[in-house]
């Protein structure tokens, strides 16, 4: 086949992904038939004017599905099987909720085979009245094999007692909230000694007028240009004043206000967050990522941790730590986490959403006893804790070794490809600041000034790069590409900022 149309929307992002759909569609509808040779991926990428790694992404997909063939030295072509048109409304196969983040990992590296023999070992050996409702603060196994891994592995002052089981860190943040915000509303039952009274500065608690979307206090690229916390009540609760990292991801604030958070930006340099303007917010509770900030990558300093331990026993303040990206670090050895410093003030947060793979929806706390109790307390009235069957199968994947083999053959895998991301923004981009490479499946890209991060950010996307563009900066993710297409998409970019305007808008 010579040409073929093909409709793409770079400013939606996810070309593959579109590619993919579109082909899906062009089989099922019959413009395509069985048996018709598709375009090489190099000529269908210059005609639509993107990296070819994008169409081999998109033609992979289809042959993993079914709907193509590919063979060496006969190209790529239509399959010859039937392919059924899905029922109306029916959401295409392998197609992401929300496209690829830079943070998604290699979803093509799950263990798949490792995983389903740990799952079929649980479906034959499992007695039939663990199929029953279970603990809603997570199944006795899994939170046995979890306090062992943590303890091990983050130093973290574990027991099953003070683990609970969640959906991903983003439910467990939000109990927490709750918990600490209806702690606030029940005269502080979750205040030890010390703590009594409002975990918001005295006289904030409800002084300013609620929330708009045009008051976010941390945007992207806007993180604490607001003068006053902005106020976002939960039902039944007093408003918590919880401290965020500035800048920070914008994704996970509506969730908190939602729990009932008031929340305030507290800078992050280059040791991480300011401990001392945090001491100025009045803030009772922070919630940070040490191990490596979103979006900079910065770690927690040494000093800082100290002296952010000395803040909360000071103070009675809790710690919200969430243990972002500490399975993968390259060039250093890990840090333990800061809830082995200071078990009763911190709560760490964690899940197998980078390590294996999000969809999963497997996750962790290891709190203050009262907390993790209110915690499961919560989980038992709003959704009767997490699937049984699940849990045991990550419980048995552990316990065997399959989760310690993926992560070392993973994080040698990130590496190669951080590498090769470095060594080509380097090359071919040498106007670029790089940061925040030591750990985790991003780096954080500083522009030049005048250049225009939403459209360079678009570039990048037309390349083949899952780029998240900020004011000055662009957060660029390398775990789902490999080493020869992240060089060939940043060449790419290299052609493109030569050749189209990314400067400033007047």
């Amino acid at each position: 086949m010579a040409d073929l149309h093909l409709v793409v929307d770079r400013s939606r992002g996810g070309l593959a992904g579109q590619i993919a759909r579109e082909l899906r569609e062009s089989i099922r509808s019959g413009r395509l038939g069985r048996g018709a040779r598709l375009p090489p991926s190099r000529d269908l990428a210059r005609d639509l004017g993107l990296s070819r790694g994008v169409v081999v992404e998109a033609y992979e997909q289809l042959v993993a599905e079914g709907f193509l063939e590919a063979r060496v030295g006969a190209g790529t072509r239509v399959a010859a099987g039937p392919v059924s048109r899905p029922e109306e409304g029916a959401a295409e196969p392998g197609a992401s909720h929300d496209g690829h983040r830079p943070t998604t990992p290699d979803l093509t590296a799950f263990p798949r085979q490792a995983w389903l023999a740990a799952m079929r070992h649980v479906l034959a050996t499992l007695p039939g009245d663990c199929l029953d409702y279970g603990d809603p603060g997570g199944v006795a196994e899994l939170r046995e094999e979890l306090a062992g891994y943590l303890r091990r592995v983050r130093a973290a002052d574990a027991d099953t007692g003070r683990v609970v089981v969640v959906t991903g860190v983003a439910q467990g943040l939000s109990l927490v909230v709750r918990a600490l915000a209806e702690s606030e509303a029940g005269a502080g039952s979750l205040v030890s000694k010390g703590e009594v009274g409002s975990l918001a500065s005295k006289g904030e608690a409800g002084s300013s007028a609620p929330e708009s979307e045009a008051e976010s206090l941390v945007s992207e690229g806007e993180a604490g240009k607001s003068a006053a916390p902005v106020v976002a009540e939960a039902d039944g609760g007093r408003p918590v004043l919880l401290a965020v990292e500035e800048p920070t991801s914008p994704r996970q604030l509506p969730l908190l206000r939602r729990a009932g958070a008031r929340l305030v930006g507290v800078p992050v340099d280059a040791e991480g967050i300011d401990v001392a303007a945090l001491a100025g917010t009045g803030a009772r509770a922070v919630l940070l990522t040490p191990a490596h900030h979103y979006p900079t990558g910065v770690v927690l300093s040494p000093r800082r941790r100290a002296e952010l331990i000395a803040w909360a026993a000071d103070t009675g303040a809790i710690i919200l730590e969430d243990d972002y990206d500490a399975e993968f670090r390259f060039d250093r050895e890990p840090i333990g986490c800061l809830q082995g410093l200071a078990p009763d003030r911190v709560v760490l947060a964690g899940s197998v959403s980078k390590s294996l793979a999000p969809g999963l929806r497997l996750g962790w706390l290891v709190a203050p006893p009262a907390i993790a109790a209110a915690v499961r307390r919560a989980r038992g009235e709003l959704d009767l804790g997490s699937p049984v069957i699940d849990q045991y199968v990550l419980a048995r994947f552990m316990r065997t070794g399959g989760y310690d083999r993926h992560l070392r053959r993973m994080r040698r895998e990130y590496r190669r490809r951080r590498d090769a991301l470095v060594r080509a923004l380097t090359e071919h981009l040498p106007e670029l600041r790089v940061h925040g490479i030591s750990a985790g499946l991003h780096l954080y890209a500083e522009l030049p000034g005048g250049w225009d991060a939403r459209r360079v950010g678009e570039a990048a996307r037309a390349c083949g790069l899952a780029v998240d563009p900020l004011p000055s900066a662009l957060v660029i993710g390398f775990a789902r590409l490999s080493e020869h297409r992240i060089a060939d998409a940043v060449r790419e970019l290299r052609a493109r900022t030569d050749g189209q305007n990314v400067w400033t808008y007047p």
